[in-house]
């Protein structure tokens, strides 16, 4: 399908040319409903936490430069027919970093696991953050106590959309958002 590995030795340097931290790369079904893939990329601008239209449009030409340079060049990075989006995390931001999980300490999550912890795979509860080894991350059970996750073990984690987050997340600049012209390439 695609080489997120390969893909990510890519990108990663192309947002940091830019001054952005790379938060996820993914191939997923297309939002289109078209049946078709995307290749979603989130970055984040580490003052803001978010990324604004123009740096979305600078990291996908770049992102779009180097993965024609590479195709060109006879790599396979991603199979069929794709199209790239590029987008900030948002406020209930996929948590995919140790640093996610340390910077989000307090604040609701949900988690789920690839196998299960003492017979659980989904956990929702506050973050309490990373382990003192770095290796796990943090959050309270239902009963009050704290689970540590390994990462490793982690299959998908995101914050949970609450008035509390809200209040704790420096408000999205649109500016420029109507000024974005859609064209359909032949």
């Amino acid at each position: 399908m695609a080489d997120i590995a390969r893909l990510i030795q890519l990108i990663a340097p192309e947002a940091e040319a830019l001054g952005f931290d790379l938060v996820r790369v993914k191939m997923m079904a297309s939002e289109a409903g078209d049946g078709g893939l995307a290749l979603q990329i989130m970055a984040e601008d580490p003052a803001t936490g978010q990324l604004v239209i123009d740096q979305c449009a600078a990291l996908s030409r770049r992102v779009s430069a180097v993965i024609d340079e590479a195709e060109e060049a006879g790599e396979e990075l991603i199979e069929g027919a794709y199209h790239l989006e590029v987008s900030s995390p948002g406020i209930d931001r996929p948590l995919t970093r140790p640093k996610d999980f340390a910077n989000w300490a307090g604040h609701e999550a949900k988690i789920e696991t690839l196998s299960p912890i003492n017979g659980q795979k989904r956990f929702r509860g506050k973050l309490v953050g990373m382990s003192p080894d770095g290796d796990a991350a943090g959050i309270y059970n239902k009963d009050g106590d704290i689970t540590f996750i390994v990462l490793s073990e982690i299959q998908s984690a995101k914050l949970v959309l609450t008035d509390a987050l809200i209040a704790a997340t420096q408000p999205l600049d649109t500016s420029g958002a109507d000024e974005i012209l859609e064209t359909e390439e032949e």
